[in-house]
C-alpha cells in the first residue's frame, strides 16, 4: 500500500462542488454565450426602443400641431414615428438590424422635421 486513496474515490473537502452536477448554477456564466438569450434580449430592445420613440414622436407632433409651427414639423415628427412603429415591429419579428436602421431613419426624419420649425 503507497497511501494513495482510489482512484474512483474522491475526499470530501469543505469548498468541493460536484464537477458532474448538472443542477449548479452558482458557476454559469452570463456573458451572453447563449445565442438565443442574445436574440431574444435584441428583439426586446428593438421592440421597446422603437414602441418608446414612437410614443415620444406622436407626442411631439401632438405638441407642435397645436402650436404655431408650420405644418411640416407636426408631419415630420408623425412620419418618423411611424417608421420607428414599423422598426418596432421588425424588431419583434427578429429583423434586428432592419429595425435599428429604421429607428435611426426615423429619429433623423424627426430632428429634420424639428429644423423647419
Amino acid at each position: 500500500m503507497s497511501g494513495r486513496t482510489d482512484s474512483d474515490t474522491r475526499p470530501e473537502t469543505a469548498g468541493a462542488k460536484d464537477v458532474n452536477d448538472v443542477n449548479d448554477t452558482d458557476d454559469v456564466d452570463d456573458d451572453g454565450d447563449d445565442p438565443a438569450e442574445d436574440a431574444r434580449r435584441a428583439r426586446w430592445t428593438a421592440t421597446g426602443t422603437g414602441a418608446l420613440l414612437t410614443l415620444a414622436g406622436l407626442a411631439a407632433s401632438l405638441m407642435r400641431l397645436t402650436g404655431s409651427a408650420p405644418a411640416l414639423v407636426p408631419a415630420a415628427y408623425a412620419f418618423g414615428a411611424a417608421v420607428c412603429a414599423f422598426a418596432a415591429v421588425l424588431g419583434s419579428r427578429g429583423r434586428t438590424r432592419r429595425a435599428l436602421w429604421l429607428l435611426i431613419v426615423g429619429t433623423m426624419i424627426m430632428a429634420l422635421g424639428d429644423q423647419f420649425d
